[in-house]
């Protein structure tokens, strides 16, 4: 049962806010999480799209291996309903966003949140962004940082992903480019590495010069099972209780570690409508917060001592401008999402062919094959670049299905890197896209910075069950541009140099992958991230970063905040706690 008042109410249960109840609750302070999503794997709600189920869960016995290996086909439609940002019950639809233009936004709802469908990339973030770009405050280090990757690294065993094909040809590529091989963490300059993964490495057995034919689940192996399906929630390895599931998205590694100190609770399908103040003095505090049931749409108010919101770069704007809280102008304001491409090498004839087998042994590519994102290029100053695999729907839809350049008949590549850009369809697309087997793409992900035009507010005259509908506007800079396009042209080069006969750029439109930057450190919250303007409030979510760190995965740095932050929120108002913290 929830009840009426806890020392801190953490808004989300997504990728961070896990992290903060987690702290808190070993700490010794009582805590509730309230998610506006659903609980999957969890048995107090058997069949979370059908039917209300329990009220909330404490006990880590709850949570059931064998629950979410039903509850995650893996079968892409079918996860997408069941993930994207929507109550539980299917029938009522998605949560409105208005994203002007051909963008999106792309969020998860559940305990987990956006990480039940992210790669489980953990890098950390480029120490130049953060000390050297201006954004940040300047009491405030990439140093402050290290301790709390450290100790998130260690949780959610992050290590060096394996390599299969698709990797081992981007590698040669970017060797035979110049580039060097990093090995290091704090990444300072231009080179190519394994991508550091969130993910249980593979059973030996499933080495790719291992000669395994059992059964590709629990317990025969452990581990990561190198097939696809990180982007569709992942059981992987069928069979494994919950807590060895090998992607250790927030649900995983953060929910039952927080779920074991014995005093936290997560209540789902509770959609936060309003933070609640108080003044002493003057002096504002926030004293609760007011939520409503999804499912039957009745509401009930909690009070805390604090509370820590983490609903997101989009839902904590909303929600702070949608109560009734202090006026600040940069609420919402500064945006980034990495503006991102989509540039993707094949290997098409019979000479491409003998290419293939002569560098990885075999005459595909097979993207499918190992882990989604599993190499990446960093570049501090530009961003980067991360190899992906994804299945023939989503490839087709992420490389040839949108392009900010219209059709390719419409552009002339002359002079540039690659051989077409645009949008696909027809038999060109069907062309291009029977040789998924042989093609290599790769995420552009840009080292966008943050600009006040680019922001997050509410619709007027627009409005849900839960108050008006958050708005959100970007467009890219000039600098944001050239860097993509740079980023772009080093891709293909790349990808040329590894043998690529054909390399197609997408040219994709603003999607809104990686969202950070609407909250900012320095501008609406201190560097422990309590807002300047209401005591008592916390942000433990991607919107407190300054700056989009450079380019990398946000996910490792988020998670670290959200430690951070809790152990400030234990200093600040429970420093009885703090020794034990």
């Amino acid at each position: 049962m929830v009840q009426d008042s806890y020392d801190v109410v953490v808004v989300g249960a997504g990728g961070d806010g896990p992290v903060a109840a987690w702290k808190l609750g070993r700490a010794g302070l009582d805590v509730l999480v309230l998610e506006a999503g659903p609980f999957h794997g969890n048995e107090q709600w058997p069949n979370p799209h059908e039917e209300p189920g329990g009220e909330a869960s404490s006990d880590p016995s709850d949570l059931s291996g064998d629950l979410l290996d039903e509850q995650f086909t893996t079968r892409e439609l079918e996860m997408t309903e069941k993930l994207l940002w929507g109550p539980a019950d299917h029938d009522r639809g998605f949560w409105f966003r208005k994203f002007p233009g051909d963008g999106a936004t792309i969020q998860a709802a559940g305990v987990g949140g956006t990480t039940l469908i992210y790669t489980s990339n953990h890098p950390r973030a480029y120490p130049a962004a953060i000390d050297e770009q201006g954004h940040w405050p300047s009491n405030f280090t990439y140093d402050d940082l290290v301790p709390y990757y450290e100790e998130v690294e260690a949780m959610t065993g992050v290590a060096p992903a394996p390599v299969t094909a698709k990797e081992e040809l981007f590698f040669q590529g970017a060797e035979e480019q110049g580039w060097d091989l990093l090995d290091k963490k704090n990444v300072d300059e231009p080179g190519y590495r394994p991508q550091p993964n969130a993910i249980k490495q593979p059973s030996e057995k499933l080495h790719v010069d291992a000669d395994y034919e059992g059964a590709v689940e629990y317990p025969d192996v452990e581990g990561h099972t190198m097939a696809l399906g990180e982007i569709s929630g992942n059981p992987f390895p069928e069979g494994a209780p919950y807590e060895e599931k090998a992607k250790q998205s927030a649900n995983i590694s953060f929910v039952p570690a927080a779920m074991e100190t014995g005093n936290v609770t997560v209540r789902p399908n509770a959609f936060v409508t309003d933070v609640h103040t108080d003044s002493v003095l003057g002096t504002p505090e926030a004293t609760g917060v007011t939520f409503r049931d999804t499912w039957d749409g009745s509401t009930e108010r909690v009070d805390a001592e604090v509370v820590v919101l983490s609903a997101g770069s989009i839902e904590t704007p909303r929600l702070w401008l949608n109560s009734d809280l202090p006026n600040n102008e940069h609420v919402g304001k500064g945006l980034t999402i990495h503006f991102g491409d989509n540039v993707m090498g094949l290997w098409r004839g019979d000479d491409a062919r003998a290419e293939l087998l002569q560098r990885v042994g075999k005459e595909r590519v097979d993207q499918h094959e190992g882990e989604v994102i599993a190499a990446r290029f960093d570049y501090p100053g530009l961003g980067m670049l991360q190899t992906t695999g994804t299945k023939p729907g989503i490839q087709a839809i992420l490389g040839f299905g949108a392009s900010s350049s219209g059709f390719t008949f419409t552009n002339d590549p002359a002079n540039e890197p690659w051989d077409t850009e645009g949008r696909l369809a027809g038999p060109q697309l069907k062309r291009l896209l029977s040789d998924y087997r042989r093609m290599l793409p790769v995420l552009v992900v840009t080292d966008d910075r943050p600009h006040e035009r680019n922001n997050v507010t509410v619709a007027p005259g627009a409005s849900d069950e839960h108050g008006p509908v958050p708005l959100v506007n970007y467009s890219p800079s000039e600098g944001d541009i050239q860097r993509r396009d740079e980023l772009s042209r080093i891709c293909a080069r790349i990808l040329r140099s590894a043998g690529a006969d054909h390399v197609h750029r997408s040219d994709s439109p603003p999607t809104a992958i990686h969202i950070h930057s609407t909250m900012r450190m320095g501008k609406v919250v201190d560097p422990c991230c309590e807002a300047y303007d209401l005591d008592r409030l916390f942000v433990a979510d991607h919107s407190v970063m300054a700056n989009s760190l450079g380019g990398p995965n946000p996910t490792n740095t988020g998670q670290a905040l959200a430690a951070r932050t809790a152990d400030h929120i234990v200093e600040r108002y429970f420093p009885d706690r703090a020794s034990t913290n």
